[in-house]
């Protein structure tokens, strides 16, 4: 029996990333070349060349009893029009952190603010209301509808009879871009908005998801020091256990990136501000012993920041799963720290 997998995995045993953390570089020249080799590999650079004015339009407000809710779409490049809920607590106070909330493969962002639209929605709630909670726990929640999911899957249909994500990631990297880059792209450009808000305190900003929405907010906190909190759930793990060796959708893949880094290394983009691996011990596709080891690279990499007090590996006791009350127990301690509460 041929084993067509033998080359790939041999080679992918064989490499060590080119701009691998190492404490004996130059810090700051290293940390400048991985931002530097992220932007161009996932063609963030490209994105940007194709940005235009954001036409930013209020849709609908909703009245609810513990807090407000405002639809917007704005423009973050050309031909991409970007729907977002606001959510805004009923606190009484004047200014609220801002914690962006973003699904993973689910139906769409729709579930965030606790609406039910398809049957299989019904399994999803209420764990699946991360706006909600996010303003449950005194933050503005900014919900955006990433690319290819929700109301953004592609308008054909024979294009997304597979999954969303598909034909759109392989027309991304067909252009020299990827869709990550422009989920990336989107979310630094829906933070641009909220100056269009006097509640939310733009000095204040977390970010937060499952799954997809964990990986975006990983990459999306590399690229942009605005996010001040980055807690990715079920979505942080070295290459080589996780997108290298088992299957994933597209959009967690970035061309010729393991030549250069591996995932995290990528943390030197985000140190010194605080971030939270949240790890489900028995996720199977983001296994617990790969995290594990990744995670000995991040508090590395922050304790050459000084900062080592800013990370931290938070384990929960399920799978690939969203756990409300421990997820947001560890935004709010880290939230704590740097006197958001």
């Amino acid at each position: 029996m041929i084993n067509s997998d033998f080359c790939h995995e041999t080679l992918v045993k064989n490499t060590t990333p080119l701009l691998s953390y190492n404490k004996d570089v130059n810090y700051s020249e290293w940390r400048e070349a991985v931002k530097e080799k992220l932007v161009a590999l996932t063609g963030l650079d490209l994105v940007a060349q194709n940005t235009c004015p954001p036409n930013m339009q209020i849709v609908s407000e909703e009245d609810r009893d513990d807090c407000r809710i405002i639809r917007f779409t704005f423009e973050s490049e050309i031909g991409a029009t970007v729907p977002c809920y606001l959510v805004i607590p009923k606190l009484g106070k004047k200014k609220y952190p801002v914690a962006i909330t973003l699904q993973g493969h689910s139906t769409g962002f729709h579930n965030s603010i606790g609406i039910k639209k398809y049957p299989a929605d019904e399994n999803y709630h209420p764990r699946g209301q991360f706006a909600l909670q996010a303003a449950k726990n005194g933050y503005i929640a900014l919900a955006i509808e990433q690319r290819s999911m929700g109301e953004r899957k592609p308008t054909r249909p024979d294009r997304s009879k597979n999954d969303n994500c598909r034909f759109d990631g392989h027309v991304a990297l067909m252009l020299g871009r990827t869709l990550l880059a422009e989920r990336i792209w989107d979310i630094s450009k829906a933070i641009d908005m909220l100056v269009n808000f006097k509640e939310a305190d733009t000095d204040k900003i977390l970010i937060t998801g499952n799954s997809g929405g964990g990986t975006a907010s990983f990459y999306a906190a590399c690229c942009d020091e605005r996010i001040k909190i980055c807690a990715p759930s079920c979505a942080f793990c070295p290459y080589p256990e996780s997108i290298l060796d088992l299957f994933h959708c597209v959009c967690n893949y970035i061309p010729s990136a393991y030549r250069y880094f591996d995932m995290q290394d990528l943390s030197c983009l985000i140190a010194p501000r605080n971030f939270i691996a949240i790890a489900g011990k028995e996720d199977d596709i983001f296994p617990i012993h790969g995290v594990r080891r990744g995670f000995e690279t991040v508090r590395e990499i922050y304790k050459a920041n000084g900062a080592e007090g800013n990370c931290r590996l938070v384990e929960t006791p399920k799978n690939h799963w969203w756990c409300e009350d421990i997820v947001w127990g560890a935004i709010n301690e880290e939230a704590a720290k740097l006197g958001w509460k």
